[in-house]
């Protein structure tokens, strides 16, 4: 199984950097497999704010996400995240909301997430961090 970070899906929304963009719609629609995790959904809603100087708006976003469910179905957390964010969080010094993001990986059964921002961390566990846009 596949997932994107919050980078991916802002990207695929990006008019600002067109060779980013058409690696992450190509990655949304056409990975196999992908999942799109519940914390990157609310993530990438929260973090879309820095795209409306190109005009993008809150509910361009949300109808953008809407979009991406169809490519991808929604991974709600389960209660064990909590405890592996929490490890990779205070035992390897990964960021807070990038153990979230890695927790939930590993929670959902996740072997590949696409993500530009996960310092440090090649392979965390079972999941696989690769940079699509290196």
């Amino acid at each position: 199984m596949n997932a994107v970070d919050t980078n991916v899906l802002i990207y695929a929304c990006d008019q600002a950097d067109v060779r980013r963009q058409r690696i992450a719609l190509d990655l949304i629609t056409t990975t196999p497999d992908c999942v799109l995790l519940w914390q990157v959904a609310c993530e990438f809603l929260a973090a879309s704010r820095k795209l409306s100087k190109q005009g993008f708006s809150s509910s361009q976003a949300w109808e953008r996400l809407a979009e991406f469910r169809g490519f991808m179905p929604l991974v709600p957390p389960t209660g064990g995240v909590l405890s592996r964010a929490r490890d990779l969080h205070l035992t390897r010094s990964v960021a807070f909301w990038d153990a979230l993001i890695l927790a939930a990986c590993a929670e959902a059964g996740v072997e590949t997430l696409y993500s530009e921002d996960v310092p440090g961390s090649n392979d965390i566990g079972s999941v696989r961090v690769v940079n699509p846009f290196a």
